[in-house]
């Protein structure tokens, strides 16, 4: 991909000016906080450019068992539709927040708009964090959360035979992860909902050169996530932290990509959706133009994060076959 001489005049007015809000603002950068702390001040800001919450008839949190006996926390959020009949297709979501921050309650906002707009359940995943949970745990819990609800979904007025997996960020990573295992313990879903996901080893692309630092998401934050999450680089090549270091991708669950543009992630997003399309996989790609790492939590101010969720709404809607 050929980057601009000034990334920054790639930026949207709107975007510009959220940058230029937080740089005013002059917080502590996460990387330079204990993982406590981070996680703490990701959650005061989680919301502030967010949508107003959609208010959906059925909420619920409780826990499923992981493998080691651990109630990993989900959410269940599910739209009410007079013509809805269950079981409900059913988006499996795993926030975002480099395996180190964020949280259920981060993403709430995003899992009852996915909801509303697909006409499908979601359970957000409250996979355990680094550095106290190291990899491969949140993956495992991940995984773990599918199997689960492939499991018992039915019993939730879910279809077993309509899962989808979803993430952002590291979350988009998790998903994809869940795909690949998904297809080698021939469980099918039907579709990979992926925004701005890491694919790759190592942050070595030129888009992380190029929006490196000064756009949302700095190199210092992803060596600092990584380096807690995941601090053997050996380990790092591992395809349930890099899925593009997966030996094959033959066979895996369609694909939808939200990538942004002035994202050091973004590279990585589409070299992960061209290994699947070379390997026949079905893939849907949009890149959002003029916008940042973290966007499609910036819906009050950036209509792309708008068009964001009614694109990611639409193909879930078409992976689960509900009328358009």
């Amino acid at each position: 991909m050929t980057h601009h001489q000034n990334p920054r005049a790639l930026l949207t007015p709107a975007m510009r000016g959220v940058i230029e809000r937080m740089a005013r603002a002059a917080h502590v950068p996460l990387h330079a906080l204990t993982p406590q702390q981070a996680r703490a001040a990701y959650e005061l800001g989680a919301d502030v450019l967010d949508l107003p919450p959609t208010k959906l008839p059925r909420v619920e949190s409780f826990t499923v068992p992981a493998r080691d006996g651990f109630d990993l926390p989900v959410r269940l959020y599910a739209p009410g539709l007079a013509s809805m009949q269950p079981p409900l297709p059913v988006l499996v979501y795993l926030h975002g927040g480099g395996f180190t921050i964020g949280s259920i309650a981060t993403h709430d906002i995003l899992c009852r708009s996915l909801s509303h707009l697909a006409h499908c359940a979601v359970i957000s995943v409250g996979y355990r964090l680094a550095p106290e949970y190291r990899f491969p745990v949140a993956f495992e819990d991940a995984w773990d959360a599918v199997q689960w609800v492939h499991q018992h979904g039915l019993e939730l007025g879910l279809d077993p035979a309509r899962i989808a997996v979803g993430g952002d960020s590291a979350g988009g990573t998790l998903a994809a992860a869940c795909a690949l295992q998904a297809r080698d313990a021939g469980l099918k879903l039907a579709l990979q909902l992926l925004f701005y996901p890491g694919t790759c080893a190592h942050a070595d692309t030129l888009s992380h050169r190029t929006f490196g630092k000064g756009f949302v998401l700095e190199a210092e934050h992803v060596a600092y996530f990584f380096d807690l999450y995941i601090p053997n680089h050996a380990d790092r090549e591992d395809w349930r932290f890099a899925p593009l270091n997966a030996p094959d991708v033959d066979g895996v669950a369609p694909a939808w990509f939200c990538l942004a543009e002035c994202d050091p992630l973004v590279d990585e997003g589409l070299l992960y959706a061209d290994r699947l399309r070379a390997a026949g996989v079905a893939v849907d790609l949009e890149l959002y133009r003029g916008v940042t790492h973290e966007f499609i939590k910036m819906g009050r101010v950036l209509p792309q994060a708008r068009q964001a969720h009614l694109d990611a709404a639409r193909a879930l809607r078409l992976a689960f076959g509900i009328a358009l």
